[in-house]
């Protein structure tokens, strides 16, 4: 095997440069979106990839004269992964929805096609890249559209799959643990890690791998908590921010993101913000027992819209950056995480 891996999304058509990679028994690379650490070079066998496209085909029913909708960048692996499976199975790419059979689409970018009032009726919506709650789900369903969601991460390929983020079972030839709160994965479809030392992803010597992401299996279902490291510390309280958002989005009944704002006395403020003015308002009203005095945002904010990345997931650096720079504001506010409600 050549030593060098195949700079996929430097090449001029990353999907060749990964079929191609396959028929030479190579080794290729992607860079990671970054949304939660620095991007890293994954290297992994092609084969690693293409070896899950039957069970992807099965799962989608993407074959020959399929005709998949992939609206975003190619610079996101997860588009890339699906425009080589969609080529290697003899299925057309297209960037339009008119006639698309499949649609490969980020949560967000499931919202935006909704609002816009995107035909979606009759296609078979693949949506990966962050959380789907089951409410999103309802709604494409209700729109006509068959609807599949899977969890994963560069560095692990497809981990498990469903419907919704409460609906993940392990995906076809995964096994999965729970290890001290943390899912650890085993399959042929896992990376060899990254080009560069450092990096979330760990394997241990029975073939598991981990990036940290913290989760629960119950009866074979699978809850990803978030990934470990996320958190806002404020006063001398580490605030896990998956612990707050899996709360006030059940309450609020719509997707909210807990950020860190930066505080001159308490380091940091926990802060929950929603393009769903509904959800934002029905979370704060509730405001949930469960949640700690730390844990409860002191700041609520509406975003006329999600910023995103170039991947299309939610840009939870840039909303922290709206409200250090004073761009966002708060609905409420109190002074810090032991105080009371001043406004």
């Amino acid at each position: 095997m050549t030593t060098d891996p195949v700079d996929v999304l430097g090449a001029i058509d990353p999907v060749a440069a990964v079929l191609s990679a396959y028929d030479e028994g190579r080794r290729i690379s992607l860079v990671t979106s970054g949304t939660t650490a620095r991007p890293r070079s994954v290297v992994r066998t092609a084969a690693s990839w293409i070896e899950s496209f039957p069970a992807v085909s099965r799962l989608t029913g993407i074959g020959p004269g399929s005709r998949v909708w992939v609206p975003g960048p190619l610079s996101a692996s997860m588009n890339v992964f699906g425009a080589a499976h969609a080529r290697f199975v003899g299925a057309d790419v297209v960037l339009t929805p008119a006639g698309a059979t499949h649609g490969l689409l980020t949560p967000m970018a499931l919202i935006r096609a909704l609002n816009d009032g995107v035909d979606v009726a009759g296609m078979h919506l693949i949506v990966a890249g962050d959380r789907m709650s089951r409410d999103r789900t309802r709604e494409a369903t209700a729109a006509g559209a068959l609807v599949s969601h899977y969890y994963g991460a560069a560095e692990l390929s497809f981990v498990a799959w469903g419907s919704h983020e409460r609906d993940l079972r392990p995906f076809p030839g995964v096994e999965l643990e729970i290890r001290d709160g943390v899912i650890w994965a085993r399959s042929p479809f896992l990376s060899h890690g990254y080009l560069a030392p450092g990096g979330p992803f760990s394997a241990a010597p029975d073939g598991f791998a981990t990036v940290g992401d913290r989760g629960r299996l119950t009866d074979g279902l699978l809850s990803v908590v978030g990934r470990a490291g996320g958190a806002v510390v404020t006063g001398s309280a580490t605030v896990v921010v998956d612990d707050v958002e899996e709360v006030l989005r059940r309450v609020g009944g719509g997707d909210i993101v807990v950020v860190g704002v930066a505080h001159p006395r308490f380091g940091q403020l926990v802060a929950a913000a929603s393009a769903d003015p509904v959800a934002i308002a029905a979370a704060r009203a509730a405001m949930p027992a469960e949640l700690t005095r730390a844990q409860r945002p002191t700041l609520w904010f509406h975003l006329s819209q999600w910023p995103l990345t170039a991947a299309g997931k939610v840009d939870r650096a840039a909303i922290a950056a709206l409200a250090d720079d004073g761009e966002l504001t708060p609905m409420l506010r109190t002074d810090g995480p032991s105080s009371r409600v001043v406004g």
